[in-house]
């Protein structure tokens, strides 16, 4: 069997690939890991669990449930929230594990589980491998140890869950955004409620998009991945700007007052230079991935900011923020993750800190983020390769280097193994655009036939 897990959960079509046995058994076998069955430092174990609204949340979550409360684990249902308000409660409440239900911004036919360890952090490999293993063990006929009679666990509803992760949000502010007109795409997502809650909250006039959730049209052309509808929305009402969500509300993506987009690395420069300026940015640091923009490590560098680059994924940002005790750190997509207030990707929390910017600046957003300029990026993907091969062909290592003597220091080269597909990532990025797609397209033909 293949590894199960991924960069964030468990995922697959709902009721084929992902079905109730495989939720309920993955369940149970994380409560034994993070749980001890039962035996976590002497009382019955916590788990808070969540989902988004897509319809086969509504079976996930019942299996899921099952689960927990069948190996011993009081559960606290807290329903529809994002991931980070899941990660959020769990810390909050002391719980020994969350559960989210959710495929983020993949179509509705997918669904995932994703596990949160005390605290509300995501988990480590070693500790997915682990329930991973224990899962398999038992699915292919060792016994689980269950409890009875009142050992068996508890389940109740968690109804103040969106109270008290909405005032979190409110507290965590630096200022109010009173004045500010903003357009919210919620995707159809977690956040349809939470977001303009947050927002009116703090003072913002809002427009909502997206924003009816029926259980089968989440991410459904809106939404992070669908800009389009937002940026129509923001010209229509005159908006100062827009903030994009995805399902599960862990990411956010923004479009300023002209309809233009601005992406996770642009958004990560400019809270980068608030937050130094409330001397909250520890160590002048920000973490990104090696998928970052050239543009913006070239703006930190111009403005005195370090950056540090870890592999693609907010899981290993966040792993070398916590690792170093950096407090801002985040990816293109619009993964941000602001540590001292969230222990994972909050999109909603990245949207009020990115109007607060706008509102206690007094500049628009579109200036703002001109901090940096976005260099043509081309990414071009050669199927059909051995992968594992990248690093030990000399006639790619050879063709790399040629390459990045002629894009110079405005210019970038990535080459970049899928971990799941057998093929590589071409990655070019070069001051002009025509030159960018030139570079990619001669490596990419070099890749096939080094590698194919």
């Amino acid at each position: 069997m293949g590894r199960l897990f991924g960069t964030d959960g468990v995922r697959g079509v709902a009721n084929a690939d992902l079905t109730a046995e495989m939720a309920l058994g993955l369940s149970v076998a994380a409560a034994h890991v993070l749980a001890e069955a039962g035996t976590f430092e002497g009382h019955r174990p916590v788990a808070v669990v969540g989902r988004d609204p897509r319809a086969s949340g509504e079976f996930l979550e019942a299996a899921v449930v099952a689960g927990l409360a069948s190996a011993g684990v009081d559960v606290l249902k807290v329903g529809v929230l994002p991931t980070p308000a899941v990660a959020y409660l769990t810390g909050v409440l002391g719980a020994d594990l969350g559960v989210m239900l959710s495929a983020s911004h993949n179509a509705m036919p997918d669904n995932g589980v994703k596990f949160f360890a005390r605290g509300g952090h995501k988990l480590a490999d070693d500790l997915e491998d682990r329930i991973e293993s224990v899962y398999e063990e038992h699915r292919t006929g060792a016994p689980w140890d269950r409890p009875t009679g009142s050992g068996v666990g508890r389940v109740r509803s968690y109804n103040e869950g969106f109270d008290r992760y909405v005032a979190h949000l409110i507290a965590v502010l630096p200022n109010r955004l009173d004045g500010l007109k903003i357009v919210l795409d919620e995707a159809h997502g977690a956040a349809a409620r939470v977001s303009p809650e947050a927002f009116t909250r703090a003072g913002a006039e809002i427009v909502t998009i997206g924003a009816e959730p029926d259980g089968l049209n989440i991410n459904d052309g809106c939404g992070s991945t669908h800009l389009g509808l937002l940026k129509a929305a923001v010209i229509e009402h005159g908006a100062d700007f827009g903030i994009a969500h995805d399902g599960d509300a862990d990411r956010a993506l923004a479009v300023d007052h002209t309809g233009e987009e601005i992406d996770g690395d642009q958004i990560l420069a400019v809270l980068a230079l608030a937050m130094r300026e409330r001397g909250a940015l520890r160590s002048d640091t920000v973490v990104a991935t090696v998928m970052s923009n050239l543009g913006f490590k070239l703006a930190m560098e111009r403005e005195g900011i370090q950056l540090v680059q870890a592999a693609v994924g907010d899981r290993y940002v966040l792993e070398e923020m916590k690792e170093h005790g950096y407090a801002l750190g985040g990816e293109q997509s619009g993964h941000v993750i602001i540590l001292d207030h969230a222990t994972t990707g909050d999109g909603t929390l990245t949207g009020l800190m990115l109007a607060a910017r706008v509102a206690e600046s007094g500049r628009s957003l579109r200036e703002l983020a001109s901090v940096m300029e976005r260099l043509p990026q081309v990414l071009v993907n050669v199927p059909d390769v051995d992968r594992s091969r990248v690093g030990d062909s000399a006639e790619l290592a050879a063709a790399v280097s040629e390459a990045e003597r002629e894009l110079g220091a405005t210019g970038r080269v990535l080459l970049r193994p899928s971990g799941t597909e057998p093929l590589v990532r071409v990655m070019v990025e070069a001051a002009d655009i025509d030159q960018a797609r030139s570079v990619a397209g001669r490596l990419a033909d070099v890749v096939k036939s080094a590698l194919g």
